[in-house]
């Protein structure tokens, strides 16, 4: 037996003996990656086809289940057909590994669909993150897909930027602790029983000028590392994160895909990455047709290789034989390829793949949307609903005998969907009149491939939920729900405004759902590449919430969008505004139950909610003096205040806080922080109890407040409870004026409260010590007890 097929070897010594066995063809193929459409005929899968495009094998399979519309048996029995092709009939028997992608679920048919990740941010709740993402990895692995394009680690503070539904928020830890949560339920305990998380985009992809996708990010070395870079290293450090992908901006000049003082210096060197680095999709290309940065794509190849980055998504394209001529030609030592090769097959070694290349199909619907799986769909979309402001109107009482629900998101299930779920995502890769391109001309880049008859992508659902289907089984024998769009999402048409006002003026109550269309195609309103100048509701939905409002029914507003949105004249318009991102399957029920109070809302907002665009950057975290305009401290024409903060959210309860207590003692170790939180209202609910730090005098400017820990803690009424964080000093360190990541001593603010804002205690101690050095690898994450 060849050593590297000999699974009682460590994967080094498995790794270096297969890597001497193979020529160079075969190692470039590792590089590589094709679509699975590439790989199939009319009739399936098929060999004569693979022996084209993989003759040597191949480093990854692009996405069976999301370019296709395969069930999961089916999906199952082509990815068993290619492994039987790379393990039978290439000389050393290389299996591939399958990628997908997974911000919200897995995104697939039949898959259950989660709420997008900024509704699992506004959970604060890293246990749930972590049981959505074991649903992701236990449906993944049944049809074979081991390699994970999730989750996104960008720091998202511009709402104009299209992609903040894909992000876990704004603030650093907040993304870093729930990114942690979603790489330990992806890759589990051991990898081989996991799949390969990706943490992307490195770095700083949601920074860009104005908001626009691509755009160049001007970013200091301080802010990159002390924001953007850490929840990257949080997930590396805390739950081993297996792969990042490259961002496709460029950070003061330098193109992620292609700057070895990014990928490589930074990444591997001070945040100590160990795994695979992959290509976002075109990114290669993009160094000569966006970046300019390269003439051609062999140069293209030479530099993002060089720099560090392992394997080319979707498709094998630079990395092929404009690789091979640079080789050949002297421009790349093999070394170099030999490098990447290395950490591919490593990875390959570690999924259990050499061991275990097939799956049961007939196993594989079995994982797909169970009902324990749509119940845990139900409960994160339910703890993703913020509840803003509320005069006392919810929750809703069984009494009432009608009930109106408008709008453009009262009844329409593609509008419960995320840019990256299924099928919303797949409109790029099929035109039925109403999508457009993603306009990449020909020697850019081609669109995705669509497949041939039945593996064509579409519109293809797993039941679910609207707001009026839950509301009307919610709802009281006797309640008549009601239902008018009054308008769409986007368009000027007000034609249905004025009887969807008459509709609520009859009723005891008005739920008006205003919504946004996630997804790639210009016919979407938020979602990768559809940026936003303009950060109020789109179309004419502004105008049917004031129209229904103005009628005099008591109206509750639902904004259920990806897009971040200034709210204020929504505010001051209705008796109760709540947020949530697209909801998923699940999204009706659960906000049925939240506003009938059969859930208590305990949703935080992950980002700012600003008052206008011309506000921003608005976010938790400024430095010091960013939060006011000296000196009189606020605009000439609007508060410098947010509409809502980030951290808030309201309950049909109230909490109080009392006793908060301080235990320091030098920079070198923990600081103990407890309070008492008693739930003073007559229901039970949960309460996210949020601590903050303030370094009141530092070598450099630092944050005006800064997250450092946060717990959601369940309460009956009437019930107290103390919560005792323990904070490291590796968590109030920052880069001094050297770039020495240092903990100082001195004096800290602690504050205790139910958002950044909303402080409910707060005191200052003095930490003692000298001037440490943590380096970033070395943060120790802040843990919280409830007792």
């Amino acid at each position: 037996m060849e050593r590297y097929r000999n699974p009682n070897l460590g994967i080094d010594d498995r790794v270096g003996d297969l890597l001497s066995r193979m020529t160079l063809q075969e190692k470039a193929a590792q590089l590589g990656c094709a679509w699975v459409t590439a790989l199939m005929g009319p009739d399936g899968f098929s060999r004569e086809r693979a022996s084209k495009v993989a003759p040597d094998g191949l480093g990854e399979v692009t996405r069976i289940s999301g370019s296709t519309a395969l069930v999961p048996k089916e999906s199952a029995a082509v990815m068993n057909e290619i492994q039987h092709y790379m393990v039978e009939e290439t000389r050393l028997g290389i299996p591939v590994i399958v990628h997908e992608e997974g911000t919200g679920g897995f995104s697939a048919r039949g898959a259950t669909v989660f709420p997008q990740a900024i509704g699992l941010a506004a959970s604060f709740d890293p246990d749930l993150v972590e049981e959505v993402a074991a649903v992701v990895r236990e449906q993944m692995r049944a049809v074979g897909a081991r390699h994970c394009l999730a989750p996104v680690l960008d720091v998202a503070r511009d709402p104009r930027w299209g992609r903040v539904e894909e992000t876990l928020g704004e603030d650093p830890v907040l993304v870093g602790t729930l990114g942690t949560a979603y790489v330990r339920g992806l890759q589990g305990g051991d990898l081989a029983r996991g799949v390969l998380a990706t943490g992307k985009h490195f770095i700083g992809h949601a920074a860009s000028v104005g908001g626009r996708n691509h755009a160049p990010v001007h970013l200091g070395p301080r802010e990159l590392r002390e924001v953007h870079a850490e929840p990257f290293a949080m997930a590396i450090a805390h739950a081993g994160l297996g792969s990042v992908m490259n961002a496709y901006n460029s950070v003061d000049g330098l193109a992620c895909a292609a700057s070895r003082s990014i990928l490589t210096d930074l990444l591997r060197g001070e945040l100590a990455f160990s795994g695979m680095v992959v290509a976002d999709y075109y990114a290669l290309l993009q160094l000569a047709a966006y970046h300019h940065l390269a003439a051609d794509k062999r140069e293209a190849a030479v530099r993002a290789l060089s720099a560090g980055l392992d394997l080319e998504l979707p498709e094998t394209d630079c990395y092929g034989a404009p690789l091979d001529a640079a080789l050949k030609d002297g421009q790349l030592p093999v070394e170099t390829v030999d490098a990447a090769v290395r950490r591919v097959l490593a990875a390959k070694f570690a999924l259990g793949l050499f061991e275990h290349p097939f799956v049961e199909e007939d196993l594989a619907s079995l994982v797909f949307d169970t009902p324990g799986q749509r119940a845990l769909a139900r409960r994160a979309a339910a703890s993703a609903i913020v509840l803003l402001s509320n005069d006392g109107v919810l929750p809703l009482s069984q009494a009432m005998r009608r009930i109106a629900v408008i709008g453009a998101g009262a009844d329409d299930r593609r509008l419960l969907q995320g840019d990256y779920h299924y099928p919303g995502h797949q409109e790029i890769a099929y035109r039925d009149g109403t999508e457009a391109s993603l306009g990449w001309s020909e020697d850019i880049a081609p669109s995705l491939p669509a497949g041939g008859g039945e593996w064509r992508p579409s519109r293809y659902y797993v039941d679910h939920v609207t707001p009026l289907a839950g509301i009307r089984a919610l709802a009281g024998d006797g309640c008549e729900v009601l239902h008018a769009p009054g308008c769409t999402v986007s368009g000027s048409d007000r034609s249905g405004i004025a009887d969807a006002a008459r509709l609520g003026s009859t009723c005891d109550v008005a739920v008006v759902v205003v919504a946004g269309r996630s997804g790639l195609s210009q016919a979407c309103t938020v979602g990768e590449a559809r940026d936003a100048a303009c950060l109020e509701l789109t179309g004419v939905q502004g105008e049917l919430v004031r129209a229904v409002a103005g009628s005099g029914v008591p109206t509750v507003v639902v904004a259920m969008s990806g897009r971040v949105h200034a709210l204020e004249d929504v505010v001051s318009s209705c008796r109760a505004l709540l947020y949530a991102g697209p909801l998923g399957e699940e999204g009706g029920a659960a906000l049925a139950e939240v506003l009938f109070g059969v859930v208590n809302p305990a949703g935080r907002l992950p980002v700012t909610l600003p008052r206008s665009v011309g506000q921003l950057p608005l976010h938790v975290g400024q430095r010091a003096g960013g939060s006011t305009s000296m000196f009189y401290g606020d605009y000439t024409d609007s508060p410098m205040s947010p509409l809502f903060a980030f951290g808030h959210g309201l309950s049909y309860t109230s909490f109080g806080y009392k006793g908060l207590l301080v235990e320091a003692s030098d920079t070198r170790h923990p600081l103990r922080v407890a309070v008492e939180v008693t739930n003073l209202g007559g229901c039970p609910g949960d309460e996210v109890v949020q601590l903050y730090a303030v370094d009141l005098v530092a070598s450099v400017a630092r944050p005006e407040r800064q997250l450092v820990g946060f717990v959601r803690t369940a309460l009956v009424a009437g019930e107290h409870r103390y919560v005792v964080f323990e904070v490291h000093p590796s968590r109030l360190a920052f880069f001094d004026e050297g770039m020495r990541r240092v903990t100082e001593p001195g004096e800290f603010r602690f504050e205790v409260g139910a958002s950044s804002t909303d402080i409910r205690a707060a005191t200052t101690v003095r930490l003692g010590g000298e001037v440490v050095e943590y380096p970033i690898t070395s943060v120790r994450p802040t843990t919280a007890r409830v007792v």
